[in-house]
């Protein structure tokens, strides 16, 4: 590793990332142990290690680690110079506290997996190559990928790593539940008044709605509104200072979602979207938010039970700008292997964007394509007119306008003021604080961490 790299490194883990944050589509089983590490050893032990080896940590468990799994093995079949070896990690914070601790014996990854809030670290670390080299070397056409999605690892005009696995946040609601309460099925909440609405309606039935305390979920409505999370353009125009949480689009979000759990036309299940998932598979609760991500499980398990109806993100009825950030997370290359091993690993991050491994990567998962070529696909187009459900989720993305709030908020703390918007909207929905104190106290907290992260970085 560099030297001045690995000095960047340690300075940076003394503020480093609480890694008590699932983000969303992230890990949540399988083994470390894939299939693909197994074929991978097997092939450069009989290529008789003439292959270039690619390690590539990733957080993709259960059939996500699948899906993985047979990206892999497509790779490796399909040439005789790069042999890939992709190995589970455990959640994004498992796997990136894992990478901290192997930078000084330079045995980590050659590529990793990172979710999408950490990028403002792994640029501060200097541990990896900006994906700008690659692309300048190789000319290679940026153009072929959703703006929307690339926009939020570029910085400065560069291009710092690739995205992989992107999603967003969208509604979700029984349309049978609906029919039963009155509703018109084809016709879901757009607004905050109308989810409010339709969720009293329900709830009269007995079935109401369910939103996990997500702190994607708020970052989301802020973008949703056209808002900034954080000052300095959403950190993007120079380091952030100051969050801005507390800010009229956060307070009047909670406070239109406290006011569904007064009425009970909303029920707080807590943090975790399993839970909420698990609810909603159940026909116990009839509207829940959650990321394009779970869309495929959630098809497969509510098939035979009732219709699953997509909508985009709810926004206040009179915000008209806005639209939603991107979730999930990219690739990145780290700079203390070998050049040839960095270009080998450029080759397959290459491969994993081509609109045919797209195509099979979204009909799998549910994420969607970072390639506008993937939707001529056919397998795709087969799929959406199977599932009509995957469409709501690429419209969004569409339909979003470039701005600093829907590019993303960046800093180097994100993981902990993630945390810290979570227990706030604990205290509101718990009743302990109102929306604005608490809101107050967490952009308070929020921002004597960047602070702190801030100086940190510049010494």
């Amino acid at each position: 590793m560099r030297k001045y790299a690995l000095r960047g490194w340690f300075i940076l883990t003394s503020v480093a990332i609480m890694l008590m944050v699932s983000a969303c589509g992230g890990a949540s089983g399988g083994t470390a142990d894939s299939t693909a590490t197994a074929e991978a050893q097997e092939k450069s032990a009989a290529s008789g290690g003439s292959k270039t080896k690619v390690v590539w940590w990733h957080s993709m468990g259960g059939e996500l680690g699948k899906a993985v799994d047979q990206l892999v093995t497509d790779y490796n079949k399909s040439q005789d110079k790069i042999e890939v070896e992709a190995i589970f990690q455990g959640t994004y914070d498992e796997s990136i506290n894992k990478m901290k601790a192997s930078m000084d014996s330079e045995s980590g990854p050659s590529m990793i997996q990172v979710y999408e809030i950490g990028s403002r670290f792994m640029i501060d670390s200097k541990a990896i190559t900006p994906v700008q080299q690659f692309i300048d070397q190789d000319k290679y056409d940026l153009s072929q990928l959703e703006e929307n999605i690339s926009n939020y690892y570029t910085f400065d005009g560069k291009q710092y790593s690739m995205p992989f696995n992107t999603s967003n946040p969208i509604l979700y609601y029984n349309k049978d539940l609906f029919k039963a309460a009155g509703l018109d099925p084809e016709k879901p909440p757009a607004t905050y008044e109308e989810v409010k609405k339709a969720a009293e309606a329900l709830s009269a039935k007995g079935h109401p709605a369910s939103f996990a305390i997500y702190g994607w979920f708020l970052e989301q409505f802020f973008a949703n509104q056209g808002k900034e999370y954080i000052n300095n353009g959403n950190g993007r125009t120079s380091p952030a200072t100051e969050s801005l949480v507390n800010t009229d689009a956060g307070v009047n979000t909670l406070d239109w979602w406290k006011s569904m759990i007064d009425s009970k036309a909303a029920i707080n299940l807590g943090r975790k979207t399993d839970d909420t998932k698990k609810a909603f598979i159940a026909g116990q609760i009839a509207m829940t938010l959650d990321s394009t991500a779970s869309l495929r499980g959630i098809v497969d398990g509510t098939q035979g039970k009732f219709e699953v109806g997509t909508a985009f993100l709810p926004k206040p009825d009179a915000s008209t700008e806005g639209g939603v950030v991107v979730g999930g997370a990219s690739l990145w290359i780290l700079n203390n292997k070998p050049e040839a091993e960095q270009k080998a690993a450029w080759e397959f991050i290459k491969y994993l964007a081509q609109p045919d491994t797209q195509a099979k990567w979204h009909i799998a998962t549910g994420y969607f394509p970072i390639t506008k070529k993937a939707y001529d696909e056919q397998i795709v187009k087969d799929n959406l007119a199977k599932y009509p459900q995957f469409q709501t989720a690429v419209d969004q993305l569409h339909a979003s306008k470039p701005s600093p709030a829907t590019q993303g908020a960046v800093m180097g703390v994100f993981p902990e003021a993630r945390q810290t918007v979570e227990g706030a909207i604990e205290e509101v929905l718990g009743g302990s604080k109102p929306s604005a104190q608490a809101l107050d106290d967490a952009a308070k907290a929020i921002t004597e961490k960047i602070s702190s992260y801030n100086k940190t970085v510049q010494k």
